[in-house]
């Protein structure tokens, strides 16, 4: 059993073709009056005006046509030619029989399934993550959660930075700072330590000394840049120290990351393609691709037809030096080789466009992988209210993990003030508080449409009321409370009779999950499942609010009610899963 929209999509296509029209004229979607029908076909009008005929007079054979078919209970000509659909209690019964029983709760599954690599465009190592690294982190996780929900073989991965100058600034200023460890010996033959010389707070204090002294003095500068060739050349001391340096950064980016319910299937990055480069280069000298430019090797992008300029891309710089159109082609070349994804999604910041079309077209022309499978999936920036990308109140970037625990206290506030969690353990309130900050986090950023920037309103977003990811929660929570106090009265879950309109109204809003979570994952936009479910926790609380559930008097009506819940929990509960939220037991 499908959705009734997609059903209904079918009975009025065949209608159409019965008359001599194609069938796309017969798509049905929900009503935009939902007073006067449940759902509406305006393709009468396009469809008339094609023939040269009066759409009126066609919409009331379709309606003949369709009226009383399947879950059709009534059809209404309306206006120039609509057709306004009311479908029965039955099939809305039988619906949310359906969504309760199927393993996906109504949401389906593509007709066509692809293997997808997701690429996170992750951090750089050694560098804290900032605020901005929560849209790439919370946006790519969901689109790994989506694409798996409807049946796409999915591989994320977090694409670590770890090839650039930041990798020749920590180099050159632990040098500065202890310029006797073996990793500078250039007669130490080995091995070396297996404890890192550094620990993340080390890192995060070198990097900005090293990169604060290059912005001063161009001789230092130019030693970073030195050091970072010689990394790439394979000197074994720097080798040495950039596993390190990696080593001692994943261990910390997976305590924020892990925060936000955000995992990876891979922690690549960019020095894990680094042999594969020679081999690359040479194969696009071979094919011809490759060109020197003064010094460096270039790969013509360009198109006679491009409306804007389109720089080289750079393969190999004229110090002998690779960058990241080198890495990221490369990257292509090892995913083809392991993975042989069938598409690759790049979630990274607006800003980088230019870049991976670049990439892009340069992946084509190598023939790794047709353009057309390449997706740059851009975002907007976290803004503060003063419309500026969010800054602490000293002016600086303010790091993830700083925005996690301000989430984490206002959570524990928010719970405070709403006298939640009162009978519970400490160990329980401190995990509850924690799946509230994630949810207010994650839910905040996803509710936007992707490619638009977003204001930052930490206390607006952790509140317990409104369309955000703690009112999904205590939704969530609201109905396993109810059917817990139903159990323990005796009460069971029975056949969903729909009478009200009211329940009604929450079937169709069920209904309308497999259509949302194909739209999200077409369009790659998140937002359009946070719109889904908030739609769906606000039908549960009219009906909520309308009739009695585990109190009605009739038993039957009661079982009914109690049915329905479990079909609305576990949707919700499946839509709040793929959006990365998990619901706590009680709050």
């Amino acid at each position: 059993m499908s959705d009734l929209a997609t059903e209904l999509s079918a009975a009025c296509a065949a209608a159409f073709e019965a008359e001599g029209f194609e069938t796309r004229w017969g798509a049905v979607r929900r009503s935009d009056r939902p007073e006067l029908a449940d759902f509406q076909c305006n393709g009468c009008m396009g469809a008339a005006k094609s023939q040269g005929l009066n759409p009126r007079e066609l919409a009331a054979k379709v309606a003949e046509r369709i009226s009383g078919q399947g879950p059709i209970e009534r059809v209404d000509v309306a206006g120039p030619g609509f057709l306004n659909i009311r479908v029965s209690g039955e099939a809305l019964s039988k619906q949310a029989e359906f969504i309760r029983a199927d393993e996906k709760a109504g949401g389906g599954r593509l007709e066509q399934t692809e293997k997808v690599v997701i690429d996170f465009g992750g951090p750089n190592v050694a560098k804290p993550m900032h605020v901005g690294h929560l849209r790439s982190a919370v946006i790519g996780d969901t689109l790994v959660r989506l694409f798996s929900f409807l049946g796409d073989d999915v591989t994320g991965d977090a694409h670590l930075g770890d090839w650039g100058l930041q990798m020749g600034h920590l180099i050159t200023e632990l040098f500065a700072e202890q310029p006797d460890l073996v990793y500078f010996d250039p007669d130490f033959s080995g091995p070396y330590p297996d404890e890192p010389p550094v620990t993340i707070d080390d890192l995060g204090r070198l990097y900005p000394q090293a990169s604060a002294k290059a912005k001063e003095d161009p001789q230092r500068n130019e030693a970073s840049q030195l050091a970072v060739a010689e990394m790439q050349s394979g000197h074994p001391g720097y080798r040495a120290l950039l596993k390190h340096f990696i080593d001692v950064s994943v261990e910390a980016l997976k305590v924020d990351y892990s925060f936000l319910g955000v995992e990876f299937d891979l922690w690549k990055g960019e020095s894990d393609v680094d042999g594969l480069i020679p081999g690359m280069v040479e194969d696009l000298k071979d094919k011809k691709l490759a060109r020197m430019d003064d010094g460096a090797w270039i790969i013509d992008i360009a198109r006679d037809g491009d409306k804007k300029e389109m720089p080289p891309f750079m393969l190999i710089n004229s110090r002998g030096g690779t960058g990241y159109h080198s890495t990221d082609l490369a990257t292509i070349v090892d995913r083809m080789d392991e993975i042989g994804p069938d598409r690759i999604l790049y979630v990274v910041d607006q800003r980088q466009a230019l870049h991976f079309e670049q990439v892009f077209r340069a992946a084509d022309l190598a023939g790794l992988i047709s353009e057309d499978r390449l997706e740059h999936i851009g975002f907007g920036t976290v803004n503060g209210t003063d419309g500026k990308p969010f800054k602490t109140r000293e002016g600086g970037v303010l790091r993830l993990s700083d925005l996690n625990r301000m989430a984490l206290e206002e959570a524990e506030k928010k719970i405070g003030e709403a006298g939640l969690s009162g009978d519970i353990s400490d160990a329980e309130r401190g995990n509850i508080a924690k799946l509230v900050a994630r949810a207010a986090l994650r839910f905040a950023d996803l509710q936007n449409v992707r490619t638009t920037n977003y204001v930052f309103d930490l206390e607006r977003f952790t509140s317990f009321e409104g369309k955000t990811g703690p009112y999904m929660l205590y939704a969530a929570v609201r109905i396993k409370s109810l059917l817990r106090r139903a159990k323990e009265a005796g009460n069971a879950p029975g056949p969903v009779s729909i009478e009200r309109d009211t329940e009604r109204a929450l079937v169709l809003a069920m209904d309308g999950f497999a259509g949302a979570l194909a739209h999200a994952h077409a369009k790659r936009q998140p937002h359009v499942l946070c719109e889904h479910v908030y739609s769906l926790a606000q039908a549960f609380s009219a009906l909520y609010a309308d009739a009695p559930i585990a109190n009605a008097d009739d038993e039957a009506v009661r079982a009914s009610r109690l049915g329905l819940c479990e079909a609305v929990l576990k949707q919700l509960e499946a839509g709040l899963g793929i959006l990365g939220i998990e619901a706590p037991e009680r709050m």
